[in-house]
């Protein structure tokens, strides 16, 4: 795991910083558990615009992932360590004693030749996915689910990971990586350790292209528009536009977004850090 700092060779690269990809194995993807992709642009099914700045990009396969872990008892041996561009993390290959081939969300540590496995009966060790009703308190967790069997929904990208505080009854206390401490029914699951590719935060793309790659078109400025336009449109010369706020008037920068009548606000024992 790390990153490289490239030759001023061309102006692209000037700034660039990439990712060494050191502990990828795999060539391909698995020709098995890959998708087509297919992508809107932006557009609905009318053919409408509905999203801004969206569009372009190189072509994509989707890998499935296996966010449920609900292979219990059978153990697994890890064959690649892959890369996945519809996601920041690595997934690892999975290949079950039976035969069945699954991919997931690589933990830091992971190499090729480890077995994993799920369960009740599954060590607390890295990419083991347990019950938090199994897991030791102070545990370093990813691919936490916030709903038994419906698969992980909480630290699933690179470098996030939570910790188990507490138990108490029918539920745990997870600490998450916003800061924000909650309660999670024990009988969800979740997997040890912290998620791959943690150095991906650190990487700079050098050039506008790199965005355009990854289908995103140029965003314009609210300050630049008119004031038809944008709430901060408008002015003589280079106005600042007012307050900041989004191109339907809701303020940004500290505004609270989040629902009073949330039904997760019984669940949540701390706030997250600001």
């Amino acid at each position: 795991m790390g990153v490289k700092k490239l030759k001023p060779s061309t102006p692209g690269q000037r700034w660039k910083v990439a990712n060494t990809f050191v502990e990828l194995t795999a060539v391909g993807p698995e020709k098995s558990l890959t998708l087509g992709k297919i992508r809107s642009g932006g557009r609905n099914a009318a053919g409408k615009m509905t999203l801004r700045y969206r569009g372009g990009g190189h072509k994509k396969k989707y890998r499935m992932i296996d966010f449920k872990r609900d292979k219990d008892g059978v153990p697994a041996v890890v064959k690649h360590i892959a890369y996945d561009p519809n996601r920041t993390a690595f997934i690892a290959l999975l290949a079950y004693a039976d035969g069945e081939k699954r991919y997931i969300v690589a933990p830091n540590g992971l190499r090729v030749g480890d077995s994993v496995v799920s369960g009740p009966e599954a060590p607390p060790e890295v990419g083991n996915a347990l019950f938090l009703s199994n897991i030791p308190l102070g545990t370093i967790l990813s691919n936490i689910e916030l709903r038994p069997g419906r698969g992980a929904v909480m630290a699933r990208s690179a470098g996030s990971w939570a910790q188990l505080l507490a138990r108490d009854g029918k539920y745990a206390t997870v600490k998450l990586p916003s800061g924000e401490s909650r309660m999670v029914w024990v009988r969800c699951k979740a997997t040890i350790g912290v998620v791959s590719n943690a150095d991906h935060q650190q990487e700079v793309s050098g050039k506008a292209g790199r965005n355009r790659w990854k289908g995103r078109r140029p965003r314009t400025r609210g300050v630049a528009m008119n004031p038809v336009d944008h709430p901060m449109g408008g002015g003589e010369g280079r106005a600042s536009g007012g307050h900041p706020r989004s191109r339907r008037g809701l303020p940004a920068k500290g505004y609270k977004t989040r629902s009073k009548r949330s039904p997760s606000h019984a669940y949540r024992i701390e706030r997250r850090e600001k």
